[in-house]
């Protein structure tokens, strides 16, 4: 089977029935040579103690697809690299909210990248693989799903922009959604308005559609069966459960801070097990009755009442508290707290050699800027082993990235390598909007020299039928039980970076424009919040920041500063302890805390890299005796000719009368011929000490 559609203007082809037969369902979607394979595999039997729905996507590069080896010792492909958990995450936030409810067999996709052109990026195409080969099989899936990337190049829209075409656009943002909702947004911005944003959006409806209705005429008409609710499996015990719990769940109000709230949930649910866990109804069915009646009971009251269950209004945003440069060896910090989910961001600054050099399927590359974000467990009150970054560690990370990204000066004008890592020490919701606003702080803090500050918040909603409430500054709790979260990052200027996941709603354009409304005037908020802590980065850097100087060599120059075998610059580098980075263009930074030892190395290094020049008088070193001069060596590698009738004022009947090997001169450069070889005289250099 074979389909073929225009997309953004070339060929999409998406085939089905050639490979992995075994596998519940295969496609392969081909955009201009890029060729993404993804199959779905679903277990028979539902996994019953699982608390949320088994998907695990997995999106992996093979370099081959490229024609390329991999890098390392081994020569094959290891853990996944960022790019291959980023877009396995896109995936997966795409296709979660299209599965039934209580669906609770395991699930698998996989994409795997066979071929890669210059131009298309495979995210999408996965996207569109896992959405098609879903529809395909009998698994349960209530796509399908369309997905495209949306660019912003001289003023105009791009559907699927190339990748030269992303580096001129102001604009990187993928939709993904069905004929009648938006499920996910991701992706950043160089300041755009939210109207135009907005438009993208709707721009990318138009692309959606044909890729749904390319699905649909494939969509498989044996879906297996799944149950609408829990409450059909068992509607006595669903009943006997409601009218328990409904008088009772509305006493959450009382319990206005998480960690209280959080015991009454345990206490009330340890009430409930006890009270109907029998041999006709299991634990497992009885725990998954409590959290669906808790849902709904509170989507209910929070509907009916307008009130949270900290007691905010719907735009109220929690309470804010920002400090900066509390920590007295980071080169910045920042503590941002917003109710009660707190980071602690700090910024390190360092040199060219310090940037994080960049694998990636097409080709090799640095970056300078990196955020790196951390969630232990004991920020929820948990305990859990840490493993390093999980997948979610390193999606939000990202996001902050993006959303700082934008301001970063040029390393023209500031060049540094930058690295923000902010770690939560306590989390209820919206930490990662946590970390841009902490991260902004951190960078003003150190010095840098941002663009402005950046915040961000995530807003949510909750929705049954024709009845909406649009929530500001969401907690854990409206995450969970909400119908989206959005989060939105940006200047008083402009949004940054976006981010949207549904859960389950009609996610219409004016939904859309209602939510970046509000969004936008909470981040105003905070950014004046921010301001009243640090209204601009500081004029210096911190003490214990490296301090660079630059300066131009000629590239021929290179050579002579690196030295046989490194031998000259490690010695520039032992005798000062500066840091020293040489780009091919010949370019030198010099990174040293202390302010004397970088001077040093910058003497050294310019008397190296420095030409003769005319009319200049140098103190040199004389290397060679000849019968009609001497050589004397004026700069590292450059040496000129005493003729015997520039040695002394005098007449001078031996060269060695006057000067012998290894003695200290002073000597004028009087001439450089075209050949590159250079005349000096003594007799003048000595004509002019006497001046």
């Amino acid at each position: 089977m074979k389909k073929q559609i225009e997309i953004g203007g070339r060929s999409l082809i998406i085939e089905a029935g050639q490979m992995a037969e075994q596998a519940d369902s295969a496609v392969t979607v081909r955009y201009g040579d890029t060729v993404v394979f993804t199959s779905v595999v679903a277990s028979e039997e539902p996994k019953e103690e699982a608390t949320f729905f088994p998907l695990t996507v997995d999106y992996r590069e093979h370099t081959s697809a490229a024609g390329k080896f991999p890098g390392g010792f081994f020569k094959r492909e290891g853990r996944p690299t960022e790019k291959e958990i980023l877009t396995s995450r896109l995936v997966d936030r795409s296709i979660r909210p299209l599965f039934p409810k209580n669906y609770k067999n395991e699930v698998q996709v996989t994409s795997l990248v066979f071929s890669a052109d210059t131009e298309n990026d495979p995210d999408i195409l996965a996207l569109i693989g896992a959405s098609t080969a879903l529809s395909l099989s009998e698994i349960p899936f209530l796509g399908p799903v369309g997905a495209v990337k949306v660019g912003y190049v001289d003023k105009k829209f791009v559907i699927n922009p190339t990748f030269p075409q992303l580096e001129e656009s102001k604009l990187n943002l993928v939709v993904a959604g069905t004929e009648t909702s938006t499920v996910m947004l991701e992706g950043m911005s160089s300041f755009l308005p939210s109207d135009l944003i907005l438009k993208a959006i709707d721009f990318a409806q138009k692309s959606i559609k044909s890729l749904i209705d390319v699905q649909k005429e494939w969509e498989s008409k044996e879906k297996k069966k799944v149950l609408s609710s829990f409450s059909e499996s068992n509607p006595e015990l669903w009943k006997r459960m409601q009218e328990y719990l409904s008088p009772k769940i509305k006493d959450a109000y009382n319990f206005p801070k998480k960690s209280e709230r959080d015991n009454f949930w345990k206490r009330l649910s340890s009430e409930t097990l006890e009270r109907f866990t029998s041999p006709e109804n299991s634990k497992e069915m009885v725990e998954n009755f409590f959290e669906e009646i808790k849902k709904e009971k509170i989507r209910e009251l929070i509907l009916n009442t307008g009130k949270r269950l900290d007691g905010r209004k719907s735009k109220d945003l929690r309470e804010i508290s920002c400090e900066a440069g509390l920590l007295p060896r980071t080169h910045g910090s920042a503590l941002f707290t917003r109710g009660e989910t707190q980071a602690l961001v700090l910024v390190t600054l360092g040199t060219a050699s310090d940037e994080q050099i960049i694998d990636t399927l097409l080709e090799e590359s640095s970056k300078r800027f990196m955020v790196h974000y951390n969630f232990p467990p004991f920020s929820v009150g948990e305990i859990r082993p840490s493993r390093g970054p999980s997948r979610r560690d390193i999606g939000h990370g990202v996001l902050a990235e993006r959303a700082l990204s934008v301001v970063i000066p040029p390393e023209e004008n500031f060049p540094y390598t930058i690295r923000v890592v902010s770690d939560i020490l306590s989390s209820n919701g919206s930490s990662s909007m946590a970390t841009v606003c902490g991260g902004s702080l951190a960078l003003m803090d150190a010095g840098v020299p941002i663009k402005s500050a950046v915040a961000g918040v995530t807003v949510g909603l909750i929705q049954e039928g024709k009845k909406r409430l649009l929530l500001t500054d969401i907690a854990g709790e409206e995450d969970h039980f909400g119908n989206l979260d959005l989060k939105i990052a940006g200047t008083s200027e402009g949004i940054t970076a976006i981010q949207m996941d549904v859960k389950s709603a009609l996610i219409t354009k004016e939904i859309l424009g209602e939510l970046f409304l509000q969004s936008k005037e909470a981040r105003i908020t905070i950014l004046e919040k921010m301001v009243e802590t640090i209204p601009a980065p500081k004029k210096s850097l911190s003490s214990y920041a490296p301090k660079i100087i630059s300066l131009q060599i000629p590239k021929e120059k290179i050579g002579l500063l690196i030295g046989p075998g490194g031998k000259t610059i490690r010695k520039i580098i032992n005798d000062t302890g500066a840091k020293i980075d040489v780009d091919d263009d010949g370019e030198v930074k010099i990174a040293s805390t202390d302010q004397e030892a970088g001077n040093n190395a910058l003497n050294m290094i310019k008397s190296l890299a420095e030409e003769a020049t005319v009319g200049k008088i140098y103190s040199g070193k004389v290397t060679k005796i000849m019968p009609f001069g001497a050589f004397v060596e004026i700069l590292p590698k450059q040496e000129g000719l005493v003729h015997v009738s520039e040695l002394d004022n005098k007449y001078v009947n031996k060269v060695e009368d006057v000067l012998k090997v290894g003695d200290e001169v002073k000597v004028k450069v009087i001439e450089i011929n075209g050949a590159g070889k250079i005349s000096l005289s003594r007799k003048r250099a000595l004509k002019d000490a006497k001046k």
